[in-house]
């Protein structure tokens, strides 16, 4: 395996290794639908707010790292649910199942060897697809982080 090839599998990986932290399914898997709209004290937000997060979030990272039309939501409303607790919880799966697709977009480009990593992106200030990559893991991480002491908070963490 040649270097690119080495440097685009540990990024691919990146994105949600659960090497030094629980990852995404372990923070949200069997979530007790009663807790997922509480906001515990102290807290600013629920868990339903925090994963509905990190799905705008990561869907809008993706969509301008692939398409050059891609208009961001606005900032902050457009990331972040109004609402506490999810309507449903078809809406919980879905946002969650959601998230596990747009990592999985997210590493078919950086497989892609057509796809530069560090070329900027022709419709950005100076982004680069390393540069999404890496906010994408980063903010990821820091919320998933969050997710699992909103869990801690309500006593509803068991590993």
């Amino acid at each position: 395996m040649n270097q690119d090839q080495l440097l685009r599998e540990q990024l691919a990986a990146f994105l949600d290794w659960q090497q030094a932290h629980a990852d995404f399914n372990a923070a949200v898997a069997d979530f007790p639908a009663r807790l997922r709209g509480r906001v515990p004290e102290g807290a600013p937000y629920s868990a339903w707010q925090l994963l509905e997060h990190i799905r705008i979030s990561l869907w809008d990272i993706l969509e301008f790292s692939r398409n050059s039309k891609h208009k961001s939501p606005k900032w902050p409303e457009g990331y972040w649910p109004k609402a506490a607790a999810p309507p449903s919880v078809a809406a919980w799966n879905s946002s969650a199942y959601a998230v596990l697709e747009h990592l999985e977009a997210m590493r078919a480009l950086v497989r892609d060897p057509a796809c530069d990593l560090f070329r900027p992106l022709p419709h950005g200030s100076g982004q680069t697809l390393l540069r999404e990559i890496l906010l994408v893991a980063d903010h990821n991480a820091y919320h998933i982080g969050e997710l699992v002491l909103l869990r801690r908070l309500l006593d509803a963490w068991t590993e």
